[in-house]
């Protein structure tokens, strides 16, 4: 129970920071109307996707299912992507690379949106001199079976790329461990182990590759659906 509510709270401080940014901008700008508007906008559409992923722990609290249905990770980014921005902070920027013929996959918008956010805050927090976060979808085709996931099968994927410190090995197999951080009094260590459980609730999986000093690289894939006709 305790690492479930650490799990929500986390999601939450990562949303209210990105408002916090969006009005904090707003403040700045208050003699450009137009930039003041869409950076009030920005905030708002957090205010309402907090909404909704409460909505979502609600049902998930009641055994319900989520609200999983077939979408599109290329337009999810898109609408997203401010949010990634003032995530990522003053001294990062967030460059999307989104690939072509993805296939369609189960998203539920408030989870993802909580992990992708969470995967671009680790990186941003990797990189203390600032640095350049990429963000790629595409297609990943496995033919084979392996003695690790994902199956033989058709996925689509969200890759977070970072040129930060990355980890060592020893470091690295810890990295879904529930509670371990790399990041002393400010990490709560319930983020990747979140992110994971995330990805596995509509069943999707997670990689993770990194190597000390020249940065961290995460893949979230969903197997892809067929779309009704």
């Amino acid at each position: 129970m305790g690492e479930m509510t650490g799990g929500i709270a986390h999601d939450f401080r990562n949303l209210l920071a990105v408002i916090e940014s969006g009005l904090r901008l707003a403040e700045k700008r208050a003699d450009e109307p137009e930039r003041v508007r869409a950076y009030i906008a920005a905030a708002r559409e957090g205010i309402a996707r907090g909404i909704e992923l409460t909505s979502q722990l609600l049902a998930f609290a009641k055994h319900q299912e989520l609200d999983a249905h077939a979408g599109d990770l290329n337009e999810f980014l898109r609408s997203f992507e401010p949010f990634l921005r003032y995530g990522a902070g003053p001294d990062a920027s967030v460059k999307l690379e989104l690939g072509s013929d993805i296939p369609h996959c189960l998203i539920d918008p408030a989870f993802l949106d909580a992990a992708v956010l969470n995967l671009v805050i680790n990186a941003r927090d990797a990189m203390s001199n600032g640095g350049e976060i990429r963000v790629i979808t595409g297609r990943w085709v496995q033919a084979t079976a392996s003695p690790d996931p994902p199956g033989p099968g058709t996925y689509a994927y969200v890759r977070v790329k970072d040129n930060g410190c990355g980890m060592p090995s020893e470091v690295l197999k810890k990295a879904f461990d529930p509670f371990f951080t790399t990041k002393g009094e400010k990490g709560t260590g319930i983020g990747l182990s979140h992110v994971q459980a995330l990805a596995q609730m509509v069943g999707g999986q997670i990689r993770i590759a990194s190597e000390q000093g020249v940065g961290t690289t995460v893949d979230l894939l969903f197997p892809s659906i067929r779309q009704a006709t």
